[in-house]
């Protein structure tokens, strides 16, 4: 079996299970590569080449099995336009989301050709290589981005998927879940002055400082990615749900 396949679809759902009822646990975007493990008549089991995560997609997805992505999505989402040889360009309202990978194959004036007639705008884009250390940068790209379990994207996303897109962005790899992510590095020792840059995990979330004083994660309760008070959001997180921050380390 052909075992290296690419998504060509905006996203893909991964499920916990194999069928259609089964809870969202990560998602593939466009341009990622996956293994298939196994496969039934409706679903199959496959593997995130990024970072091993496990899951099940619909066999009704779209993928390729060839490809060799040149650049990558840098903004929240870009714009889909349809046409522009043969007839002005159309906008959709379909958006790639950020960290999409590309393959350049043609471009125009100020238009991006990824697709036979499919175009973004070449400012949404950047050389695959490219990396961003402005982690507050991009964070804040998802500002107020619904909270979705699962989910990776502007259209929802989580709060382990949130930094691990930072890593991803940057070609390093990074686990997907918070149970693996606290595990990645050494912690330091657990202080109440917190400095930008500092990872903060509890059982089951995570949240990174933007400085001194506040935080930015995607928050559940709230139901969106926010900025907090990094004091206050510690004293909430213990009294709501009863959890104390367990590990912290360096972005």
């Amino acid at each position: 079996m052909q075992n290296k396949y690419f998504c060509k679809s905006l996203t893909i759902d991964v499920l916990e299970n194999p069928n259609k009822n089964s809870n969202i646990s990560s998602q593939i975007i466009y341009g990622e590569g996956f293994k298939i493990l196994s496969k039934n008549k409706k679903f199959y089991k496959v593997k995130n080449l990024y970072d091993n995560y496990i899951g099940f997609v619909n066999k009704k997805v779209k993928f390729s099995k060839k490809f060799n992505p040149t650049h990558k999505v840098r903004t929240l989402k870009s714009k889909i336009y349809i046409g522009y040889e043969k007839s002005k360009k159309k906008p959709t309202n379909k958006f790639l989301p950020f960290g999409s990978r590309l393959v350049l194959l043609k471009k125009n004036k100020n238009l991006f050709m990824y697709e036979k007639n499919k175009w973004i705008k070449f400012n949404d884009i950047c050389s695959i290589s490219t990396k961003d250390v402005n982690f507050t940068k991009i964070f804040k790209l998802f500002l107020d981005c619904p909270y979705k379990w699962g989910g990776t994207t502007f259209r929802g996303i989580d709060c382990s998927a949130l930094v691990q897109n930072y890593y991803k962005f940057n070609n390093k790899f990074f686990p997907r879940d918070t149970i693996d992510q606290v595990r990645k590095k050494k912690g330091s020792k657990i202080k109440k002055k917190l400095k930008k840059g500092d990872i903060i995990f509890w059982k089951g979330h995570v949240a990174v400082c933007i400085d001194s004083n506040k935080l930015i994660h995607a928050y559940g309760p709230k139901k969106k990615v926010i900025i907090m008070p990094i004091q206050k959001t510690i004293k909430k997180i213990q009294n709501t749900a009863k959890l104390k921050v367990i590990k912290l380390f360096k972005i």
